[in-house]
């Protein structure tokens, strides 16, 4: 167990696509706070679009770095649930994760990878032996992040996995070129940006614009850098290229969509 530098109780997040519309949210904090009600949670998202497990892993590997070390991270985007698809916990660098075994995590372990993982075998930290087939993220993944919050080892929890053994969801490859770097479009943001999944690294101090379908847009540093309206590329705070309409919806305007093909091309 990770120890808070200021001795606080670590942190739990969570992050779904159960809406604000629901009770579901609610329920899973009453399961927290019936096991610790002293834990502070924090809601990444519960925006996400419905069964969207990429858009999921790419926001929770966007806001990991940003909490403490030992911080627990709940998400549940689980289009699976009630099947065989495992359920887990993960320990790495900077705290744990508990979710299914879907590929959700594999944003985050690509940049700090698992040094320990458990199938959720152990009943014992389970709401109820006999789980909801429909609402595992009650029943099972809050009950078990507020464990491990709480101090329970992730050993504890059930039977000892292979990381490598985790589900890896395909994103796509960014490969470099003679010309540039090909890559494709892993997310699209709630303002219609398209993020891409090439890192800003391979722009940084380089002229460059962005191909994607018959489009070509320059590469420039802030929104304002275009008039109202125009398509501009840039290097989002999130540290990856993005195509966006300075005030305006790329996604809409430009008819492009998840997983279509782009490329940079340095000039």
């Amino acid at each position: 167990m990770y120890k808070n530098q200021i001795n606080q109780q670590p942190l739990v997040t969570l992050l779904s696509d159960f809406s604000d519309r629901n009770v579901y949210v609610g329920i899973i904090k009453g399961v927290i706070a019936q096991i610790n009600p002293r834990l502070t949670v924090v809601d990444l998202t519960h925006q996400i679009p419905p069964q969207d497990i990429a858009a999921a892993r790419f926001c929770l590997m966007n806001a990991y770095p940003y909490f403490p070390v030992g911080t627990v991270h709940v998400a549940i985007v689980d289009p699976g649930v009630g099947s065989k698809r495992r359920v887990i916990a993960v320990e790495f660098a900077q705290g744990f994760l508990v979710g299914p075994d879907n590929g959700i995590f594999s944003g985050v372990l690509s940049q700090s990878p698992a040094t320990c993982a458990v199938e959720l075998t152990n009943l014992n930290y389970w709401r109820t032996p006999q789980p909801s087939k429909t609402f595992h993220g009650r029943d099972i993944f809050a009950p078990v992040g507020a464990s491990l919050a709480s101090g329970v080892l992730l050993k504890q929890l059930g039977q000892e996995i292979d990381p490598a053994s985790l589900v890896k969801l395909d994103v796509g490859e960014c490969k470099q070129t003679s010309t540039g770097v090909v890559g494709c479009i892993q997310y699209i943001d709630h303002f219609g940006n398209l993020v891409s999944n090439i890192p800003g690294s391979y722009v940084q101090g380089k002229t460059w614009y962005v191909q994607a379908a018959l489009l070509s847009i320059r590469g420039c540093e802030t929104y304002s850098d275009v008039e109202v309206g125009e398509a501009i590329a840039l290097v989002g705070s999130h540290g990856w290229v993005e195509i966006a309409i300075n005030s305006g919806n790329a996604h809409l305007q430009l008819q492009l969509g998840s997983q279509e093909t782009l490329q940079v091309v340095l000039s």
